[in-house]
């Protein structure tokens, strides 16, 4: 008898508590709307787009507090899920670090989620013209409508709209700076250059750019030419990133002759150390920056978050001397649109 009513009064604790946690826990799925303002952290979200459901993931701090924040895009690499990029898949990812600064700064960050191209992996159809492997989706109408989405449940500095993306999301974001000029503040484009072949125009306004590209990047070559490795002319063709960074600073009228850094060699055995190239007043205050990573790879630079040796072996070496998230939210922090 004692031996029943224990079990029960076990029971009836567990189901208490059961039900407590159930009570104060909200699922976050695709079929949730936008989290109300007293809901906070990481949100996979789905919106019809052209008539296509699109993925995106979001991420809200705790405490934004009542002034307008700063909105933030992450765009992935060619064949990443946006699970990739949040660290949900339990692989490293330096791209889930911006939720972090987001807590200490007080922004929203996005990762939206490209469609399937040719190899039936998530892409973007960004600016090169002589690119067969990318969707034909239109994705700037995509980021465009999420701009406005994301606005009209949040209060959004619409000055400070930034757009930072790797590889094929590092060309993307590059189409985003020409597409929606009046829209986004600055961009940073990561293991990307110029498009030699170029479906975009130019930008009607003056937009500050940065590129951080690896000297020994194996599918984007520093140098310029075919994409690929082994280069493949299907992926495309792109100019050397001095002459990106050339094209930038002359459209925007920077200085010529640029501010030089070389920062701190943290890991001797990634390659190389990392210099800063930046150009200074620009058209409406705008800078072109380029992160010269000598001896690295086709990947973001990375203290917290290092790459597999497997990793290496096809995409060569990672940079572990900066943070790329933090480089990036430096360049991005300040500017506005005017």
């Amino acid at each position: 008898m004692k031996s029943f009513k224990k079990n029960s009064f076990l029971l009836i604790v567990n189901i208490a508590i059961f039900l407590l946690l159930s009570s104060s826990c909200k699922k976050h799925d695709n079929n949730d709307d936008i989290p109300d303002s007293e809901e906070y952290g990481l949100f996979t979200k789905e919106i019809v787009v052209d008539g296509v459901s699109r993925r995106y993931a979001i991420y809200i701090p705790q405490n934004l507090g009542s002034n307008p924040v700063p909105l933030v895009f992450e765009l992935h690499g060619g064949g990443i899920y946006i699970e990739d990029m949040t660290g949900e898949s339990g692989y490293k990812t330096p791209y889930k670090l911006w939720m972090d600064i987001a807590d200490n700064e007080k922004f929203i960050v996005v990762y939206p989620e490209g469609l399937n191209g040719s190899y039936d992996k998530p892409t973007w159809n960004d600016c090169r013209e002589d690119c067969i492997v990318n969707s034909n989706a239109d994705d700037v109408n995509f980021i465009n409508v999420l701009i406005s989405k994301i606005s009209s449940d949040f209060n959004i500095d619409q000055a400070r709209i930034y757009v930072s993306g790797t590889s094929n999301g590092g060309f993307m974001a590059q189409r985003l700076a020409v597409e929606l000029n009046g829209k986004i503040a600055a961009i940073a484009s990561v293991a990307a250059a110029k498009a030699a072949v170029s479906e975009c125009c130019e930008p009607s306004y003056p937009i500050s750019v940065l590129f951080m590209n690896g000297t020994d990047d194996n599918h984007m070559p520093y140098n310029g030419g075919t994409i690929g490795n082994p280069p493949n002319p299907d992926h495309g063709t792109v100019l050397s990133t001095d002459s990106t960074i050339k094209y930038w600073a002359t459209f925007n009228h920077t200085d010529t002759i640029p501010d030089t850094y070389t920062y701190p060699d943290l890991d001797p055995n990634d390659g190389g150390v990392v210099q800063r190239f930046t150009y200074k007043n620009g058209d409406n205050g705008t800078e072109v920056v380029l992160y010269k990573i000598n001896g690295g790879g086709h990947s973001a630079p990375s203290i917290k978050e290092q790459y597999s040796d497997l990793f290496e072996q096809y995409f060569n070496k990672q940079n572990h001397d900066i943070e790329m998230t933090t480089e990036v939210w430096n360049f991005f922090k300040d500017k506005r649109l005017n």
